[in-house]
């Protein structure tokens, strides 16, 4: 699947980067160009992209403090600017764009919408978003805005795809130190799932393209990928258990958004050598899938890979009716209710010391 990136913010800015070194380190060219936009200049200087500085005029370069209001005006503002430095990238080979933004911080968050809007005004190929939701630990404004800025992205993108952290979240770990490990395990799941009909290391008996992909993000709304793997034997006939079991530790244990089986539709994808990789557990995968899913578009297929091992890969479409979106929306409206509340100055509330007015 032939993708132009656009990373929004710090987070979309690093994982769009780790997307690009995965794809070129694998020899795929599923990515056929990538852009950073932030309103911080140096987010933007660490990274080894093209970079377009926005809100240049209203913050100086030095970000917007999380507040995505500000973050969705200076990227409206600058919308022309980001438009012009995508001219050349977006070809005709391009068979999507996606744009990829942590959602609970500020230009993220409030410039990733605005993005996903313009892009659907000019272009006719499907416009997707890459959401990253914060942990439960991250905050109420890193949840507020996420709400926010979910409802949105979700309403102008063609299917966003959700990675909560805390579904790669390690036990132990603090949030900081996790967020290396969990943008580079998005860069591998989604990038495998660029790569997918892209490049092929011999011939397998039904080769996923990019079609399948679009046509499971075709019902729209939220969707979430999952992905597991384990050592391939020899023979075919011996890997029946391992395509089986990796398909469900994908779809109950690795998703990126916990829990959210039902769906409208599914793709899976099992990667790995065509002559290790066994029709029957590729069946018996998916026919698993349909049941757990509750879908009757459940499509599969083959991704030929030189490697010793299988890997499952699943993307879920129309995710959004899930009991885990229902509890990051429940919690995103009491982060706002509280912010509501909270009156900053009462922070500093003190009879001894005169107000500065």
């Amino acid at each position: 699947m032939k993708v132009v990136l656009i990373g929004v913010g710090q987070a979309g800015g690093k994982i769009t980067q780790q997307l690009v070194e995965f794809d070129a380190r694998m020899g795929f060219d599923a990515v056929q160009g990538a852009v950073a936009v932030n309103s911080a200049e140096a987010d933007l200087q660490e990274l080894d992209l093209d970079t377009v500085l926005v809100g240049r005029d209203r913050v100086n370069g030095h970000g917007v403090g999380g507040d995505n209001e500000l973050g969705a005006e200076v990227m409206q503002e600058d919308a022309g600017q980001v438009m012009s430095a995508l001219e050349g990238r977006i070809t005709a080979e391009a068979e999507a764009v996606f744009v990829v933004a942590g959602l609970g911080g500020g230009t993220g968050s409030g410039g990733a919408p605005v993005l996903v809007h313009e892009l659907q005004q000019i272009h006719e190929m499907p416009v997707y978003a890459l959401g990253v939701l914060p942990g439960r630990g991250e905050g109420a404004m890193y949840q507020a805005n996420a709400g926010r800025s979910l409802k949105t992205v979700v309403r102008e993108a063609d299917a966003t795809l959700l990675v909560d952290n805390d579904a790669w979240h390690a036990a132990g770990e603090s949030m900081g130190e996790a967020l290396d490990a969990i943008n580079e395990a998005i860069a591998q799941r989604v990038g495998l799932l660029f790569a997918s009909g892209e490049a092929t290391e011999g011939v397998g008996e039904s080769v996923v393209d990019s079609s399948e992909v679009i046509n499971t993000l075709r019902s729209g709304g939220i969707a979430a990928l999952g992905y597991a793997s384990a050592p391939a034997d020899e023979e075919s006939a011996e890997n029946i258990n391992t395509v089986t079991s990796n398909t469900r530790q994908a779809l109950l244990s690795n998703l990126s958004l916990p829990n959210a089986v039902a769906a409208d539709s599914a793709l899976l994808v099992v990667a790995g050598q065509p002559d290790r990789i066994p029709r029957k557990g590729v069946e018996s995968a998916r026919t698993w899938v349909e049941e757990q899913t509750g879908s009757l578009q459940v499509r599969g297929g083959d991704f030929p890979l030189d490697s010793e091992r299988l890997a499952s890969l699943v993307l879920l479409g129309g995710a959004e009716r899930s009991e885990r979106i229902h509890e990051f929306m429940e919690r995103a409206k009491e982060a706002s209710e509280q912010a509501e509340r909270e009156d900053p100055a009462e922070q500093f509330h003190n009879e001894q010391i005169d107000d500065l007015f």
